[in-house]
Formats: structure tokens, sequence, C-alpha cells
């Protein structure tokens, strides 16, 4: 028998951390295992969100409020996978593979909004 150890009290300061992960997640609409069905393989996904995250660090943005690691259900098997908010997602997509159609064309759609083509 294993011993369990209960606390009576708990801090706040982790309390109130553990809702706002909660609502930021809830922001996270997207999955980076959604760009398999884009073309890209799992280690360009994995290679893409790396750059994406080492992008949100060197700009002073909070990588918890638009990366979230998690574990998926995918073809009877388990892998591990991110949720991803829209800025996220956008930055993964700016920082894949710029040979593959979707995400050329993502870069494209960002640039002619931004200069209003």
């Amino acid at each position: 028998m294993e011993l369990a150890i209960y606390t009576a009290t708990y801090d706040i300061a982790d309390t109130v951390q553990n809702f706002m992960n909660i609502y930021y997640a809830t922001h996270m609409k997207y999955l980076a295992s959604d760009l398999l069905d884009k073309g890209l393989s799992p280690t360009q996904i994995s290679d893409a969100v790396s750059a994406a995250i080492k992008v949100a660090n060197a700009s002073g943005i909070k990588t918890h409020k638009h990366f979230l690691p998690i574990f998926s259900g995918l073809n009877e098997g388990i892998i591990q996978d991110c949720k991803l908010s829209d800025l996220g997602y956008g930055l993964v997509l700016m920082n894949a593979d710029i040979s593959l159609p979707a995400v050329s064309a993502f870069q494209v759609d960002v640039l002619m909004g931004l200069l209003k083509f």
C-alpha cells in the first residue's frame, strides 16, 4: 500500500495560476497535429513549434498563453501534441518549411493583409 499525503492548505498563487492556465487553454483552438492535414510531417511540425516558441520568447511573448503541451489520440495511438492560440498557430506556420504550399500560402496571405493588397 502506498502512502498518500493530504494537505489541507492550498497555495493561492498556484490556484490562481491553474485557473489562468485553464483560461488561456480555452482560447487555444488549434492543435499542432492539425498541420498533418496541411501536408506537414511530424518532424516538420515539431521543428516549427520549437522555432515558434523561440520567436515568442525572443519577442517577450508569454509562451504559456499561446502554447500548451498536451497528448492527443491519433490513429489509435497517443502522440505528443501542442494546443495553440491564434498567435501560436500563426507563428508555427511562419516558421514551418516554406516549400509546403500551405505554409507559403499562409505567409503570402498574412503579408497581403498587412500591406492591404
